[in-house]
């Protein structure tokens, strides 16, 4: 039996990140099945569906502690890659948005968290109502903010913009390539 660490170390893990509605989801989901692979649903969506209040800060650390879990969980039914539709880096952006700071265990686990790749999604796709997204006036600061937080993780990362079929041939190539090292 392979021990959790070996395992860890043989599967590429892809982060599909951006600001909101930005077809995160989407590709994520398309990935996964294109690679025959996990697909790590985002927990917030979840949990806010059934929070039916307002989130609180306190709530982002419990979405982030289950977040971690949910990769945990699908890491040994990973295929060479997992792909995940979020991680600890959105929930940092919304505290440090919403909140003023981020919690200081998230900003550890951020940092114990490895990845492989990031996906960043541009902002060049239409907005679509969303009863959890909060700002669709603001969409140009978090590609920034986005952009600047992924370059600070010294990850690879592509950007995906462009035509659904030019996004899911990028992001394919880019998982490639990192599959093939």
């Amino acid at each position: 039996m392979a021990s959790s660490q070996h395992i860890e170390s043989s599967i590429k893990k892809v982060c599909v990140i951006g600001p909101e509605c930005t077809g995160k989801t989407e590709l994520s989901k398309f990935l996964a099945a294109h690679f025959k692979t996990t697909c790590v649903d985002e927990y917030a969506r979840a949990y806010l569906n059934k929070l039916g209040k307002t989130y609180t800060q306190a709530d982002l650390t419990k979405i982030a502690h289950g977040q971690l879990r949910m990769e945990d969980e699908w890491l040994n039914e990973s295929n060479r890659i997992m792909v995940c539709d979020t991680n600890l880096i959105v929930i940092k952006v919304w505290s440090e948005f919403k909140f003023g700071n981020c919690d200081k265990e998230i900003l550890q686990r951020m940092t114990e968290r490895k990845y492989d790749l990031y996906l960043l999604t541009n902002i060049d796709i239409p907005w679509q109502e969303d009863p959890q997204r909060e700002h669709p006036d603001k969409r140009e600061y978090f590609w920034d903010v986005y952009q600047k937080e992924v370059a600070q993780t010294q990850v690879p990362v592509v950007e995906i913009s462009g035509t659904r079929e030019a996004r899911q041939k990028k992001a394919i190539e880019a998982i490639e390539k990192i599959v093939a090292l």
